[in-house]
């Protein structure tokens, strides 16, 4: 599972949960896959993320230097902090780990790179 991806998961599907975001990510194993790099697509997929959950998701695989806590007005004129969130989104994959619910404490388990969001019958 890339970072990008863990921005958009959410919980909310969940009988009584209001928010369900964002999900606490837990890693048990991770790989680092190389990709070129392309500033534009980052560009364009910044307005979609939630600022807060990509400095969240910086934090948990300890790369919080090199994101500022607060969104830059400017990102696009950044090639550098451009770089850093293409590897931090793209280049990070999640092989094994959990999301946890922030409401419930449900938790969801990532294997072989696969968030399993699934609900049982009761939870919905």
């Amino acid at each position: 599972m890339k970072l990008s991806t863990y921005n958009f998961l959410t919980s909310k599907a969940i009988k009584g949960v209001k928010v369900g975001y964002p999900l606490k990510l837990t890693i048990a194993k991770k790989d680092v896959v190389e990709t070129e790099f392309n500033p534009t697509f980052i560009e364009r997929l910044l307005p979609k993320l939630d600022w807060n959950t990509v400095y969240l998701a910086a934090q948990t695989v300890d790369l919080a230097d090199d994101i500022p806590q607060e969104q830059p007005a400017a990102v696009a004129d950044n090639e550098e902090l451009l770089q850093r969130l293409h590897h931090l989104l793209l280049e990070i994959d999640v092989l094994e780990g959990q999301l946890e619910c922030p409401e419930t404490g449900r938790v969801f388990p990532i294997t072989d790179g696969i968030p399993n969001m699934l609900l049982n019958e009761d939870e919905v």
